[in-house]
């Protein structure tokens, strides 16, 4: 799994990742893997950045499938914005990606087994296998290293003088100091809003 987090303070926003892959109980370090979990996205209304959890196949489906979307339908600024550009990405997913959609029986919806967080101009968004889609206040995470990298935001935040940035990267070193799916180098992106 990982440690994302996005931030949002004092006028600006923050997205940070570890950068370990993990197989089971073997770990791919960055000296043998330059893995990158944050990438830059080139949608209407500004660049935005984004990041997901999970199997590592996901991060080259979900760069790969939001550029395939013509640029007009890839919207990332608003709640509305991301729910709408990830309906629209659902078929491609399934059809062009070999998405497995399939969770349980009684699911309401068909699943896109991603969660997502965005970080643009706009804001901090995040994702959800039914498309539930959140604009988060202040700060969240997702992956395994979660539940370390929201307690230490949540100390982190409170300091006056701290920065999107230093909470970001407070919240993903106590991912990667205490989750064992977790690792470094950490990186951080940061953005000023609108």
């Amino acid at each position: 799994m990982t440690t994302v987090v996005v931030v949002k303070k004092a006028g600006n926003v923050a997205i940070a990742s570890d950068s370990l892959v993990t197989f089971g109980d073997t770990r791919l370090g960055n000296r043998f893997e330059a893995n990158e979990k944050i990438f830059k996205v080139k949608a209407v209304g500004g660049e935005s950045y984004v990041t997901t959890a999970g199997t590592v196949a996901h991060f080259p489906a979900l760069r790969k499938s939001l550029e395939s979307l013509p640029k007009e339908d890839l919207k990332l600024h608003s709640k509305d914005e991301v729910y709408d550009t990830f309906l629209k990405l659902h078929p491609v997913l399934k059809e062009k990606f070999f998405l497995q959609t399939k969770e349980e029986d009684a699911d309401p919806y068909e699943s896109m087994q991603f969660s997502v967080l965005i970080a643009n101009s706009a804001g901090i968004f995040g994702l959800y296998s039914y498309r539930e889609v959140f604009e988060f206040k202040e700060f969240w995470g997702v992956g395994s290293g979660r539940g370390f990298a929201l307690g230490a935001m949540s100390v982190a935040y409170a300091k006056r003088d701290a920065s999107a940035r230093d909470v970001a990267l407070a919240g993903v070193t106590a991912g990667c100091e205490f989750d064992k799916n977790s690792g470094g180098p950490i990186k951080v992106f940061t953005m000023k809003l609108k």
